[in-house]
């Protein structure tokens, strides 16, 4: 068998409710190759020191930092979306991440949103962490959808240097998933593994449990010589006890390392 240099990674979000500092030991516990940072209200997420002791402490490196671009992190750090970004490229340089992650803007964004394409490229171009914007989805109320991001949920119409393809986001937008990651081409570069059903729901279920192409595309991502990170970014808030999220969160590394194997090329 063929294992590709891909690291398998942790999203602090796969533990909410729970801290930042439990992602890091359970991230450790179970053999993750790093973690991402979601910078949200818990004050350890926003502390690069703070983040740096545990990195040092659980000998688990910070692989990628997700901008807080969420509804409930609109006062984190700042309100101001363009120092938020600025603030994440400053974390991920400064703990030795390769990638910033980062939503389109809301619509109500207005001026934020009409510079993003021009601005979040140019900040790319002044550092060497990638800037990889996700893919999103439209807002759904009684079977109408909601234009909620600007210049759009699929990102593939616009000329970012890096994507991130997130799969349960993609379940959502009830879109067909390779199409986007072809879209995307060699500019994908980095993976937010989950699955979905297409519900409707932004469910972000362990890979496997849903009908998301999940195994198909870490086949992809070996045969093709990905070389960005995939990050588990799944939902474990109805866990009924720590023991079952620890489950759940080793049951999605292992179904991540056994598709990523792929057979050895004849040569």
């Amino acid at each position: 068998m063929h294992i590709p240099d891909t690291k398998v990674v942790l999203s602090t979000a796969s533990v909410y409710p729970a801290s930042t500092a439990v992602a890091f030991e359970l991230a450790a516990k179970l053999g993750y190759d790093g973690v991402e940072v979601m910078v949200w209200n818990d004050p350890v997420s926003q502390d690069i020191d703070a983040l740096r002791r545990l990195s040092d402490a659980h000998q688990m490196p910070i692989l990628a930092v997700h901008a807080p671009c969420l509804l409930i992190t609109q006062r984190v750090w700042t309100t101001d979306p363009w120092t938020k970004l600025v603030r994440a490229r400053a974390a991920a340089e400064k703990l030795g991440a390769s990638a910033v992650v980062v939503h389109p803007p809301f619509r109500w964004q207005r001026q934020y949103a009409r510079e993003f394409v021009e601005g979040v490229n140019r900040m790319a171009g002044e550092t060497d962490v990638r800037f990889a914007i996700e893919n999103m989805y439209p807002w759904r109320y009684r079977d109408r959808e909601v234009l909620a991001y600007a210049p759009g949920w699929d990102v593939t119409d616009e000329e970012y240097r890096h994507f991130t393809i997130d799969l349960s986001h993609a379940a959502t937008s009830r879109i067909d998933t390779f199409e986007m990651v072809e879209r995307m081409g060699d500019r994908l570069g980095h993976v937010h593994l989950a699955d979905g059903s297409g519900s409707g729901k932004d469910e972000h279920l362990i890979p496997g449990r849903g009908n998301q192409p999940c195994a198909e595309l870490l086949e992809h991502l070996a045969r093709t010589g990905f070389d960005g990170h995939v990050v588990l970014e799944v939902n474990t808030r109805r866990s009924a006890s720590p023991a079952e999220r620890e489950a759940d969160l080793a049951e999605a590394l292992a179904f991540t390392r056994v598709h990523l194997a792929t057979p050895s090329r004849v040569r």
